[in-house]
């Protein structure tokens, strides 16, 4: 009892920690860089492409390789990587810190940052994208080991492959999700990359064979890299500096809490109905959130965000896509 207890505690301070860290990394990010759309853009597309290929690619054959030494070997190099993340990140460079113009408590600071997101519409849109989107791809992935092997007829390394898809589809939309944006502009690509992530779902449900359901795998993957690298990026380039970590928590927080709501909802549906049920379900529930958050997240809002943003930047975001524009500190 005694073990369980101390396994659920530290697993609860590694989740804190991780809210932690992508609430600082995603505050920090417009603090170093300026607040330039297309340069954020490009720097937040590298993070994402260099996250996706260390947990996609390099990960899971790391883990296995490390396993085979022993069952602690793969938790002792994870607790060594951690250190040398910590030792990376004292060398960045330090920012100034906002100066409050009061002094408020932390709860009145996360009141602060709700109200902030609950009344734009444009960042309400944002935060209700990757919320909406967990519990669809959490109802999914509950049942997605099962809905290969039943349906599909596929073994465990083919489950693999499988997941190698979707990995390589996040890391392509992630590399062309600024030429998304320029092409399209910001809203549009946003609404386009929901679109697509619904109908790769719906893909996947009436998958007949293992090919048609890679396919549909990477299709989504690409969608979900391109809007990890859009959304963020618009929220660092249009939120005032001494907001920007309370409504980064604010999304994060309502992210993750509709996590476990789409683990049920995967699981109640497949033991209710059928395999198949939660993949279509999560399929329709995408496509209901891009018709709702459309208007919420279209290109005249985008635009309109950016130029009242733009003097607190200290330029002008309609003019920053502008290569030869150099404000902030260029990424080679």
């Amino acid at each position: 009892m005694r073990w369980r207890t101390w396994r659920r505690r530290v697993a609860f301070l590694l989740s804190l920690g991780g809210l932690f860290f992508d609430t600082a990394a995603t505050a920090y990010l417009p603090d170093l860089l300026g607040r330039d759309p297309a340069l954020l853009e490009r720097a937040n597309s590298r993070l994402r492409g260099a996250q996706t290929a260390m947990s996609g690619f390099a990960g899971p054959p790391a883990g296995s390789a490390l396993l085979a030494l022993g069952r602690a070997v793969p938790l002792l190099a994870d607790a060594v990587s951690f250190m040398l993340s910590a030792l990376l990140v004292r060398s960045l460079p330090a920012t100034p810190r906002p100066v409050p113009e009061i002094r408020e408590s932390l709860l009145r600071q996360a009141r602060a940052g709700a109200s902030y997101v609950f009344r734009d519409r444009l960042l309400l849109g944002l935060a209700l994208r990757p919320a909406v989107g967990n519990i669809a791809f959490l109802a999914v992935e509950t049942v997605l080991a099962l809905f290969a092997h039943d349906r599909l007829g596929i073994d465990t390394y083919g489950f693999g492959l499988l997941l190698t898809a979707e990995a390589t589809g996040g890391l392509l939309g992630a590399g062309i999700a600024s030429h998304l944006g320029r092409r399209l502009g910001t809203g549009t690509a946003l609404t386009c990359t929901a679109a697509v992530e619904g109908l790769a779902i719906l893909g996947l449900a009436a998958a007949p064979n293992p090919s048609v359901a890679g396919l549909a795998l990477a299709v989504c993957g690409a969608g979900m890299g391109a809007t990890m690298v859009l959304g963020p990026s618009l929220r660092q380039a249009i939120v005032p500096a001494r907001l920007m970590g309370r409504v980064a928590s604010t999304s994060r927080m309502l992210s993750m809490g509709a996590a476990p709501v789409g683990a049920f909802l995967g699981g109640w549906l497949a033991t209710t109905y059928d395999i198949r049920t939660p993949l279509y379900a999560a399929a329709v529930l995408l496509l209901a959130m891009t018709a709702v958050t459309a208007s919420m997240t279209n290109n005249r809002r985008v635009k309109a965000a950016l130029r009242a943003a733009a003097p607190a930047g200290g330029q002008d975001h309609q003019a920053s896509r502008d290569p030869a524009r150099k404000s902030a500190p260029e990424l080679s």
